[in-house]
């Protein structure tokens, strides 16, 4: 992958109102100008999830721009060319997903559905935290790979395992 040049990240879910937008804001807030990231979702439910924004909000993590979309506008002719795209829930992983133009590295990021905890809402609270603390791990492993100096097979490789990482809802086969 060449140097200096900005990389575009998709992060898929299938409601884009958790832990795809959880992806999006964490990237743009941890990776500095080389990467950009986008979420969305195969069936968006139109709004983020409040506590979604609480978590990113409390963690000083900026919310602008932030919304529920379809993953229709990033398949679109004049969408950004994605270099990468995360699926991050099971059921996005299962789906048919759109040709994406320019063929992007794809891995699967599994991370348990906050937003169908239910009960109390410090139970409710902690289940969005964990979605984050398990986001941030797979983006900071994601941000200091070798991007420029390693071969397409071994980034496949390497994006593969950060989505086997704590708190992986399963796991990929692996093929040898």
């Amino acid at each position: 992958m060449p140097a200096d040049r900005v990389y575009n990240v998709l992060f898929l879910c299938t409601g884009n109102s958790a832990r795809s937008i959880l992806g999006e804001a964490l990237l743009n807030h941890l990776a500095g100008d080389g990467f950009h990231g986008y979420s969305a979702g195969s069936h968006p439910k139109g709004e983020v999830n409040p506590m979604t924004l609480e978590v990113l909000s409390e963690t000083g993590i900026p919310l602008d721009g932030l919304r529920s979309k379809s993953w229709d506008e990033f398949a679109a002719t004049d969408a950004p060319k994605m270099d990468f795209v995360f699926t991050v829930c099971d059921d996005a992983a299962g789906e048919t997903c759109p040709i994406w133009p320019g063929h992007p590295l794809t891995a699967h990021w599994g991370i348990e559905d906050p937003a169908r905890v239910g009960g109390q809402e410090f139970r409710r609270k902690a289940a969005f935290e964990d979605a984050l603390r398990y986001m941030r791990n797979r983006i900071t492993a994601f941000i200091n790979l070798p991007l420029t100096s390693i071969d397409q097979m071994s980034l496949q490789t390497k994006l593969r395992d950060i989505g086997e990482m704590d708190g992986a809802t399963r796991h990929s086969p692996r093929v040898a």
